[in-house]
């Protein structure tokens, strides 16, 4: 690693409104902006060490895929060129650069919007356990890590850091956003998936479920945050893909087995990382970045 990692941001002259999991908000009057740090999370809990280099791959990879979702959803950037930031950011330009992006101002919606092409992680605890998956009741006989026969949305809450997200229904999320904005938000949601498969495929990478956050910006609903990075997705190498095994990735599954094989109680604080889980991780995000990005 070349790169000296970059675990939290103070940037002095510019008002710091959100410190996240991964990133810290600033309010710069009509725009945010955003910077992907290198902290990393499992289970919602913030690791003491960070992965150099790992913002920088979450700014690019979701500036890929805002591009390739343009036609579908409206999004929240306005640019991740440092030099066409505000004023006030340039005494913090060499931070900013590669990690940070100027966004439109939105309104987060209290869900997370997640999309299964594949069961595994908690879609699977619940099917094995005889439990629907967000509502949905699953066909029998699937295999850990089998192919749905249709994608399928599975939302949930938007928990506090530290605590879990919790998995609700359909009907739960439309009675907190309201039937029509889950409407759209479901068929939004299954349209960013199928494109996002189709370019996956084309570099060989399955790409398992994936998270998105929308906002409303006024009145219209567009995607925020980040989308289709290997800290909101499962992205598997598809030449290695079996049925009835977990899976090979490029993602932070990685370091999610790493931290289930500890006797740790998925609770901060979170135990400090070995060097070479971290280099391993590293690797692995690096990888989803070479391989989409390099997309015809």
């Amino acid at each position: 690693m070349t790169q000296p990692a970059l675990y939290r941001t103070d940037l002095k002259g510019l008002k710091l409104v959100n410190r996240g999991k991964v990133r810290d908000i600033y309010d710069l009057g009509e725009h945010l902006l955003i910077v992907a740090t290198d902290r990393i999370s499992a289970f919602d809990v913030i690791m003491p060490n960070p992965i150099p280099g790992k913002g920088v791959v979450l700014t690019k990879l979701s500036e890929f895929w805002f591009r390739q979702m343009a036609d579908i959803v409206g999004n929240h950037l306005v640019t991740t060129d440092v030099e066409k930031f505000p004023e006030a950011c340039g005494p913090h330009r060499d931070v900013l650069k590669g990690r940070s992006m100027l966004v439109r101002k939105a309104k987060p919606l209290p869900v997370e919007c997640i999309v299964r092409g594949y069961i595994t992680g908690s879609a699977w605890k619940d099917y094995t356990s005889g439990k629907p998956v967000s509502g949905i009741r699953l066909p029998a006989g699937l295999k850990e890590s089998s192919k749905l026969p249709e994608p399928i949305f599975t939302p949930s809450t938007k928990a506090p850091e530290g605590e879990h997200d919790l998995p609700i229904s359909i009907e739960e999320m439309a009675r907190i956003v309201g039937k029509e904005l889950t409407d759209r938000i479901i068929a939004l949601s299954l349209a960013i998936y199928k494109r996002a498969d189709e370019i996956a495929n084309s570099v060989g990478i399955i790409i398992a479920d994936t998270k998105m956050e929308f906002g409303l910006a006024g009145d219209e609903l567009i995607l925020i945050d980040e989308v289709l990075t290997p800290d909101s997705s499962r992205f598997w190498p598809r030449d290695d893909y079996a049925e009835g095994r977990g899976q090979k990735s490029y993602d932070k599954q990685f370091l999610r087995d790493y931290l289930l094989s500890l006797k740790w109680d998925q609770r901060p604080p979170a135990p400090q990382l070995p060097p070479d889980i971290i280099e391993k991780t590293h690797q692995k995000y690096e990888e989803a970045l070479h391989r989409f990005t390099k997309t015809p």
